[in-house]
Formats: C-alpha cells, sequence, structure tokens
C-alpha cells in the first residue's frame, strides 16, 4: 500500500478541488458494442517464413504428436477422424495427426460469429474485423491502494464485473475476473456465472474448471435466453487452456466437448512460457502454440461441425537468471504478430495477448509493459482480447486501479483502430482559408463541427500546467485511478433484469448447491 503521510498539507487542499472540466467517459461517437477496425493488423512475416512455421506445427503433429489423457471418448473421435493413436496405458493416449488432416477439420470452423448478450444491442462479433475487448481473467489475489493484496472475493468478484459493465471501453463482460475463494470450489462457478447475468448484460465466459461446471453454465443460459435460442445461436464461450507442452487433459477436452456439444463457442489458449513448457525462441514458441490450438479447435468441429472456435495463443517470455515469467515483453509482442498472420491464413478468429505486466503496483512499469502487449493484440488483428483491463502481478493479482487505468487505454484504442479519414471535410483545407494566414483556427466552422469528435478524450489524464495540477493536490494517476474506480461503483446501476428469469436462475442454484457438499480445494 502507498504511504502518503508526508502530504497532509496537500490533502487539505483536496477538500476544495473544483471537479474536471471534462468528465470522464468522454467520446460518445466511439462508444460501440464491439470495434470494426479501420486499421489494418500488421504484416511481419513473408509467406515463405509463414509457410515455414505452418510445416514445422505440422512436423509436430505428426511426429511427436499430442498427449490425449483420461478422455477415451475423444481419443475415438479423432481414431475415426483419421489421427494414428498409441495407447501408453493409465488412460494416456499418444495421437499424430498427418499433415493437413487438422487443416481439412477446421474448414467447417466460422471465421466470424455473433455471441448474443442478453440485451441485444450488446451483441459482439468475434473474427474477420471485428475486435472485443473483455477484463482479465484468472487472478486469484486482488488488490487496491487502500488495502493492498488480498485474497479475492465474491463481493470483488461482483465489483470487478460492475467496473467493466460501467467502462464503454470494454465489451465483454469476461470470465473469471478474480477467484471467489470465499466460495466452496466446487459452488462458485453458479456465482460467478448468475454474477455476470445479473450485473453486466454483455457476453461472458463459462465455467471450465469441471465438465459438470461447463454444464451447469450451459444450463443457465438457457434458464436466461430460452433452449431454442441457446441451440441455434452462440451465448457463451469457455475459455480452455492446453496442458503445454503437447497435452489436453481429460477436464479440458470433456469441457470442450460439452460446450461445442451445445453449440457454443470455445477458446483453445496454448499457455507458452518460453524455455519452460515450449521453445526459448519466438518462431518455435508460435508453432507450437499454432499445432495445439489447431488440435482444440479441430475437436469442437468433430462434435459438432459448424460450432464456433477461437485459436489463441498466450506467448510469455520468461527472466533466465531467476526463472520467472516475464510479461509484456517485446519477444510476445512480436509473436503475438506473427499469430495474427497464421490465424488469417487459417481463416479462424484469434485470441492473444492483453494488458500484460508483472508490476507489482499500478506504476509506470505496469503501464509500459501493458502498452507493449496491448498494442500488438491491436496490430496483429486480434478478435478476442482477454486480459484487457486489471492484469497486475504476472496475472496473480486483479488491480482495481489498473482495472480503470487499462479501461482508459482501450478507450484510446477505439480511436486508433477507428484509423484515418481521408475527405474533402477532413482534408479541412477550408479551415485554412477561412480567416487566411496568420488567423488561429478555434473559431472557424471546421473547427466547430469536429471538436467535441476530433480527438480522444481521456478520462483519467491530467493536461493541466503544473501550478493548476499541484494547487488541486499533486495526484499522479493510480491515485486518480483510485478515485476513479470508487466513484464508477458509487454510480452504478445493475442492468434490469426479468424478474422470473432472476427467480428461475436463483433456484437452479440453490437447488445445485443444496445437492452437493462444499469442497475447497
Amino acid at each position: 500500500m502507498l504511504d502518503r503521510t508526508d502530504r497532509p498539507a496537500r490533502k487539505s487542499r483536496r477538500k476544495s478541488r473544483p471537479e474536471r472540466s471534462a468528465a470522464p467517459g468522454q467520446n460518445p461517437h466511439l462508444h460501440v458494442p464491439f470495434i470494426r477496425r479501420r486499421t489494418p493488423p500488421y504484416d511481419i512475416l513473408d509467406p515463405a517464413s509463414l509457410a515455414r512455421i505452418e510445416a514445422a506445427a505440422d512436423r509436430i503433429l505428426a511426429e511427436i504428436g499430442i498427449e490425449f489423457r483420461d478422455d477415451p471418448e475423444t481419443v475415438e473421435l479423432f481414431r475415426k477422424a483419421g489421427g494414428v493413436v498409441t495407447d501408453h496405458g493409465e488412460n494416456r493416449w499418444r495421437i499424430r495427426f498427418e499433415p493437413g488432416l487438422i487443416r481439412a477439420l477446421l474448414k467447417t470452423a466460422p471465421a466470424r460469429f455473433t455471441q448474443h448478450a442478453r440485451n441485444p444491442a450488446r451483441n459482439v462479433e468475434i473474427g474477420g474485423d471485428a475486435v472485443v475487448f473483455a477484463p482479465s481473467y484468472g487472478s486469484p489475489f486482488v488488490m487496491d491502494l487502500d488495502r493492498g493484496r488480498r485474497y479475492g472475493t465474491l463481493e470483488d468478484f461482483q465489483n470487478l464485473i460492475k467496473l467493466g459493465q460501467s467502462s464503454p471501453w470494454l465489451h465483454h463482460s469476461g470470465g473469471t475476473i478474480c477467484e471467489p475463494t470465499d466460495v466452496a470450489v466446487n459452488k462458485r462457478h453458479l456465482d460467478m456465472v448468475y454474477s455476470h447475468i445479473r450485473y453486466s448484460d454483455r457476453p461472458f465466459l463459462g465455467s471450465i474448471t469441471a465438465p459438470e461446471r461447463a454444464a451447469d453454465s450451459i444450463k443457465m443460459c438457457r434458464l436466461l435466453f430460452g433452449a431454442d435460442f441457446v441451440d441455434r445461436h452462440c451465448v457463451i464461450i469457455g475459455n480452455f487452456n492446453t496442458t503445454s507442452p503437447l497435452v489436453l487433459d481429460g477436464v479440458t477436452t470433456r469441457g470442450i466437448r460439452e460446450y461445442a456439444g451445445a453449440g457454443q463457442g470455445s477458446i483453445i489458449l496454448p499457455f507458452l512460457l518460453g524455455g519452460a513448457v515450449a521453445p526459448l525462441t519466438m518462431a518455435g514458441a508460435v508453432a507450437q502454440s499454432l499445432a495445439e490450438s489447431m488440435v482444440g479447435c479441430a475437436l469442437t468441429q468433430l462434435v459438432r461441425p459448424g460450432a464456433p472456435a477461437v485459436l489463441a495463443g498466450f506467448l510469455s517470455s520468461m527472466s533466465l537468471r531467476s526463472g520467472s515469467p516475464t510479461f509484456g515483453t517485446p519477444e510476445p509482442a512480436l509473436g503475438s504478430l506473427v499469430l495474427g498472420q497464421l490465424a488469417r491464413r487459417l481463416g479462424l478468429p484469434l485470441r492473444c495477448a492483453g494488458n500484460f505486466s508483472t508490476s507489482k503496483r499500478p506504476d509506470g512499469q505496469a503501464m509500459q509493459q501493458a502498452m507493449m502487449s496491448m498494442l500488438s493484440a491491436v496490430q496483429c488483428g486480434a478478435n478476442y482480447v482477454l486480459h484487457s483491463a486489471g492484469f497486475l502481478d504476472g496475472l496473480l493479482s486483479m488491480s482495481y486501479e489498473k482495472f480503470v487505468m487499462d479501461c482508459d487505454m482501450c478507450g484510446a484504442l477505439h480511436a486508433y483502430l477507428g484509423g484515418v479519414e481521408v475527405s474533402d471535410d477532413s482534408l479541412g483545407v477550408e479551415a485554412l482559408a477561412q480567416y487566411g494566414p496568420g488567423e488561429h483556427l478555434f473559431g472557424t466552422d471546421h473547427t466547430l463541427r469536429h471538436y467535441q469528435t476530433a480527438y480522444w478524450d481521456s478520462g483519467l489524464n491530467d493536461d493541466q500546467p503544473w501550478e493548476t495540477w499541484d494547487e488541486q493536490g499533486a495526484e499522479d494517476y493510480a491515485v486518480r485511478a483510485n478515485a476513479r474506480w470508487k466513484q464508477l461503483l458509487h454510480d452504478y446501476q445493475a442492468p434490469p433484469l426479468d424478474f422470473d428469469t432472476d427467480m428461475a436462475l436463483r433456484d437452479f442454484i440453490a437447488r445445485e448447491k443444496a445437492s452437493k457438499e462444499d469442497m475447497w480445494y
């Protein structure tokens, strides 16, 4: 926790501080359910280099193969599809795939799909030129400047959903924004899915920690949307991790089958730590990521052709002196650019990168690393960007302050991805001609038409002169973010939810919780 006991005079001056002239949440012209990019993705490698990476992925699948554990049904699906199965005993099978087999299976996967929200105005598209930002995912700890670092609770989980719902710069409610450790492990998924439904009207991710929890997530969506609607539309997505290197365990594959069988989406994500579970060199890590993710995506098509599947990659470097993971570094950012090219060649939507950082506080390191990683996500053409807000401490902690700092950055990226319009009006020759040389342009017709929409306006930056900033308390960025998240929670209003639907969901949760004993590990 930061110590501010050296600022008593400044604290007293803050009592009379006037409100900011530019209220946070400006730029209503940029408020959209998801981004349609007008800035093209960046191609970093030539076609020959991309083909060599694809060939390396094919070699991995054909010569080494993928190990499957504890799920003979999935093994049988791949055997029937042409995979060469070797039984290693103890519910472990190695499957090798001839080059081209997995790509052939992926031809039925949609290049773009809609995930429906309970508020249809919040529906998102995933794939093509669509970009969707979602909060960070999976942290056991939360932190803020007032209370420091601590285990996450259900109250924290719900607070973070509310902050996401309050931001116009996020499009998706996310999933396990933090672990609510005050709820039993085998029951917390019910509270988490319900919290997304109750406190947000955006799309969300479901549980993936056990197949039966995945099934519960889908059942709750049937209560929310109606069974027929869920059978015909994607309303929930599971975010699945492979067990790198080159393993898919039964919990993961049975969960994938649960979502795909219901026609729902699956993100297949290898989490590759260079030198530990992947080659240190980025080309090798990208090839491995491609191989592992393609196989998981192919499984969705074996279960239900046309089920939404998202290729994904989480590339991470490491400190070779300590063995610690490092995030927000340049090499994985370059790898993300390559993954974008490969996803476009494959014709699948992509999830990768985000606002990554290993910093322990919402400071300069946090935002420098976050920008390095997040820019790679938008420049590589990622369609679904998890970890867009709150990621700190190498994903171990979810920060309230960094959440709103990252959201502000996401607002800037809305403008960045909007590109540059070139038209007679945008060229602005008339602005120069109206008063002629030597005259300012503040009062020109062109300026008056565009001044509210020409530039993105931050909700957190302080661009005032030093003297004004100092008189108003000399607050740094993290302190302003601390006040911002508190104000957002104070002002938050839950989106309306149909009473009968709410009661049906609550009854389902109560029955499920009553049917089993608590498990805490």
